[in-house]
C-alpha cells in the first residue's frame, strides 16, 4: 500500500524553524518525486517545494532562502527545514508524490498524504 503520513507540525513563533518529515511507504524516492503543499485558512492549495527523483528541487518564491527541502533515500523520507517562519506559513502542509519529475501545481500529483498544521504567532 503506497501511504505518506507527514510529521513536525507544530507552533512556532515568527522567526523561528520547524521540520517536517514525509515518510513514504509503498514506493521508493529512486522512482518519485515528493513535493509539499500547504492550505492556508480561507484560501487555495499551494505548492511549496518539491523534489525530482534525481534529486533537483524547486520552490515558490516566497519561501525560497528560508524552506530547504531534502530526502534521505535510505529511510525513505524527505524533510522540509523552515526558518525565519512568518505568520503567512501557517497553514496545513501536505506531502504528495508522483513519477520522477515534479512542479508546483497540483496537477498529476498521485498519492497524498493527510496533512500536519503549522501555526506560526507570537
Amino acid at each position: 500500500q503506497r501511504q505518506l503520513v507527514e510529521s513536525g507540525g507544530g507552533l512556532a513563533q515568527p522567526g523561528g524553524s520547524l521540520t517536517l518529515s514525509c515518510a513514504v511507504s509503498g514506493f521508493t524516492l529512486d522512482y518519485y518525486a515528493i513535493g509539499w503543499f500547504r492550505r492556508a485558512p480561507g484560501k487555495e492549495r499551494e505548492g511549496v517545494s518539491c523534489i525530482t527523483a534525481s534529486g533537483g528541487t524547486r520552490a515558490r518564491d516566497s519561501v525560497k532562502g528560508r524552506f530547504t527541502i531534502s530526502r534521505d533515500i535510505a529511510r525513505n523520507s524527505v524533510h522540509l527545514q523552515m526558518d525565519s517562519l512568518e505568520p503567512e506559513d501557517t497553514a496545513v502542509y501536505y506531502c504528495a508524490a508522483q513519477r520522477v519529475s515534479c512542479d508546483l501545481t497540483e496537477d498529476g500529483w498521485e498519492y497524498w498524504g493527510q496533512g500536519t498544521q503549522v501555526t506560526v504567532s507570537s
